[in-house]
This record gives C-alpha cells, structure tokens and sequence, in this order.
C-alpha cells in the first residue's frame, strides 16, 4: 500500500499569490510536475486546508488537478476538511471526500467523515474543522461512529486521515491549535487495528504515537513552517513539500518527505514575532485554553 499524503494546499478563488507571496494553485501543480515519476500509489490523501478562502472555485481546481495526477497511477483521491475550509462547498464539490465510500457519516452541524477499503486497508477520513478557530475536535457523533466500525477489523489493518493533529511539539502555537480531545480519541482507537493516522496544519513534518498508532504529521503544499525561527515567533518559507507513505513491509510504516525544487525554496512567506503569536493562539485556540 503506497499513499501520497499532502495537506495544506490552500488553493483560492482566484488561483494566483495572496499577499505574501503564497500561491497554492502554483506549489500544488510545481508538487505535481516534481512528482511525475511515482507511478505505483494506491491512494492520494489530502488531510485538509484544501481550500484557503473556502470557495467551490478553490475545491474545484483541486480536485482537478489531482484526480488527473491520481487517475494516471490507477489510484483515487480522498480529502479531509481543516480549518480554513467550508463544509458547504467542500461537500458541494468533493462529497464525502471519498469517491466511492463504504460508510459515511455526517453530524448535525455537516459533519463528514467517510470509509473506504483499498486493497485490504481500510482508510477512514475524520472532520476535526471548528468553524471559525484553528484547532480541531472530533465531536461524539463521529467519536462512536468511528467506534462502530474499528468493532470489526480490516483484513489489512486501518489509517485514519484527518486534519488537527493529535501530538504537538514543545511549541505554544501547536499545542493550542491541534486536536484538542485527543484523549477522547485515544480511548476510541485503543486495542483496534488503528496502524496509522496522518494529518496536517502544522505545515511541518511530525512523527509521535497514539496508543498503538503511529502518528505522522506532514509538511504543507503552500509553505513550510520554519523551526529554525526563535522560539515564540514563527517563519513560513516556500518550497512544497508531501510524504510518501508505505504499508505493509516488514518494517512499515515507511514515511519519507519529498521536498520539491522551487527557486525560492526557503525564501521566508511570512515572519510573525511573539505578540503577533499570542494574538493567533487568543484569536484562534480553543477558550478552555484562554479562560479570560
């Protein structure tokens, strides 16, 4: 099983740079031409920010761009909701995030989240999106449906895919905006044939664990977030970047980071100091963190 895991590519309405320089609709299609010569993929899975304004625009180029990368290579695209995306459009546009799901679950406030099974894996997408913050939850809805289903295991074994990680680093900003009852999650994935769960928004690459699982974090598409940058402060540089992840070797999972070649890569998107840092946490972490 090989899987081509990207997040963040914050694609816009208008397909051209933000404000800063970032332009997602670019890095994807630079990621892509990079990428031409993986050809054996059994899945391309997006964990989320697949749009950065949320438009049907944003979805649609996309999934245009992808399912004819992913079509090439015999293999289906799945998506994941994150932060900057609208559950509207998305499902407008990319349904469930599955192309032909198995189950699908969707909550009171549209949720969705979806499974499918590919050649023995059974890969389950989550929606962590909090409308209007950047951290993430799994509300019980989805916590017991998940539940429901890892009751009977796949052949092969599980991958959950979603967008909030569940681990964070010694970084104020991660640990306010990642998936914060990762417990909860924990508790429902323990004992199961949970192997593997990937996600985003970090914009760097993680490797941890959760119960049984391991837990990989990848780069983002659209930037890539600098921990060179002093400690409290944070740096976005340019050069797109994915994973390709391989299940079932004798020693798998086997993740590698492919960095692709830009020539501005490592040029600097955007610098924010430690003032600018704490009014993201206050604006956009969870209040249970920020009492006052």
């Amino acid at each position: 099983m090989r899987i081509l895991h990207l997040s963040d590519t914050h694609l816009d309405r208008s397909g051209s740079p933000d404000a800063d320089g970032a332009d997602g609709t670019a890095a994807l299609r630079c990621l892509l031409a990079e990428l031409g010569h993986l050809r054996d993929l059994d899945a391309v899975v997006v964990t989320g920010d697949v749009a950065d304004d949320g438009s049907r625009e944003a979805y649609a180029r996309a999934q245009g761009l992808l399912s004819g990368y992913a079509s090439q290579r015999g293999a289906d695209v799945f998506y994941t909701t994150g932060n900057h995306d609208d559950r509207t459009a998305f499902a407008d546009v990319l349904g469930s995030g599955h192309v032909q799901p198995g189950a699908v679950y969707e909550g009171a406030a549209g949720e969705r989240a979806g499974s499918s099974t590919i050649d023995g894996w059974r890969l389950i997408t989550l929606d962590t999106l909090v409308p209007g913050k950047g951290y993430g939850r799994l509300d019980c809805g989805q916590l017991d449906w998940l539940r429901e289903l890892l009751v009977s295991p796949a052949p092969s074994g599980t991958v959950l895919a979603f967008h909030h990680p569940p681990v964070a680093l010694d970084v104020d900003v991660q640990r306010a905006l990642g998936l914060q009852n990762a417990a909860d999650l924990a508790e429902t994935i323990r004992g199961t044939d949970v192997q593997l769960i990937l996600s985003g928004h970090f914009h760097l690459q993680i490797l941890g664990h959760l119960e049984q699982a391991t837990v990989w974090v990848t780069p983002g598409v659209v930037s890539r977030i600098d921990l060179t940058a002093r400690p409290g402060t944070e740096r976005a540089v340019h050069g797109p970047s994915a994973s390709l992840v391989q299940l079932g070797t004798p020693h798998g999972p086997l993740i590698h980071t492919l960095h692709v070649r830009d020539p501005r890569m490592g040029e600097t998107v955007h610098e924010a100091d430690e003032e600018e840092m704490r009014e993201v946490i206050e604006r956009l972490g969870s209040s249970a963190m920020n009492p006052n």
